[in-house]
């Protein structure tokens, strides 16, 4: 396929222009004269140079490779359909849609961006982290930071001891049990040739806990609605996990709150002071 310049300038353009500060969360302020998002502020939340981005709406600079128009479709929160336009336009095939996108849903980052002040994330069904608020890189550090089967919190429970420490030691037999059914649920949807499969191959080849508890056959056990977390420098903390799926692109969007009053409520209130940490 062959890049179609003056239809992908255009494109960016005006979705830019259609895009409010609120709609992405971030601040309006008080001397905007843009109509829309400004270069710049695009340029941020596609996690590329406010220059490269300049120059695709000028209809100039080299081909975009299909990660950086990836980056593109998620910042400037595209629908799928306006995603594959973006990669055509690109002259780029459009990447596969279902369980296996990673493209999350306007409607979901819309809800995410607003929750400021609330620890969230958004996660695959391989329990991939894709996108969190700050107060939830504040909680559990930045999870999106990972690459490879490592992206997974179940790969990472059993090949990384370091993530076993974010979580109070009486849930870690419950959490091993259910990392293993909700792998091998996902197996079985997906089948021999997912990437739930594949995962499920190294994890047998890498941990005899995961092998051991793999043999139980297990399958339906449902994550608890209160998560027990130990952070480093607050301490334990209840939380109450809510989770809103969007079943087109099998993502969870999930919200951590602590019941008002309480002390975890308080050491809540303590994250945006301590600020982000990677924990690994």
């Amino acid at each position: 396929m062959v890049i179609d310049r003056t239809g992908l300038a255009g494109f960016l353009r005006r979705r830019r222009e259609t895009l409010q500060p609120e709609d992405v969360g971030l601040p309006r302020g008080q001397r905007r004269r843009t109509s829309g998002l400004r270069r710049e502020e695009v340029a941020a939340l596609c996690h590329m140079s406010s220059d490269y981005y300049s120059r695709l709406e000028r209809e100039r600079g080299p081909q975009p490779s299909e990660q950086m128009i990836a980056s593109i479709a998620q910042g400037l929160h595209l629908s799928l359909d306006e995603r594959d336009h973006l990669f055509r336009l690109a002259g780029h095939n459009p990447p596969t849609r279902g369980a296996a996108s990673e493209h999350i849903s306007p409607g979901l980052l819309r809800i995410l961006d607003r929750l400021y002040d609330t620890p969230a994330e958004i996660v695959t069904e391989l329990g991939e982290t894709l996108r969190q608020t700050p107060l939830g890189v504040a909680l559990t550090g930045d999870l999106t930071a990972y690459s490879g089967p490592a992206r997974s919190l179940g790969y990472r429970w059993f090949t990384d001891p370091a993530t076993r420490q974010l979580y109070d030691p009486d849930d870690h037999p419950f959490l091993t049990r259910m990392f293993v059914s909700g792998l091998r649920g996902v197996v079985t949807i997906r089948g021999a040739d997912s990437r739930a499969a594949h995962l499920a191959d190294l994890l047998l080849a890498q941990s005899a806990e995961f092998r051991q508890v793999w043999d139980d056959h297990e399958i339906g056990i449902r994550p608890h609605e209160v998560k027990h977390f130990i952070h480093p420098e607050l301490g334990a903390l209840e939380l109450t996990c809510q989770a809103l799926l969007d079943p087109s692109q099998s993502h969870h969007l999930l919200v951590y709150t602590a019941i008002p009053g309480s002390e975890s409520y308080e050491k809540l209130q303590l994250l945006s002071v301590i600020g982000a940490q990677t924990i690994r």
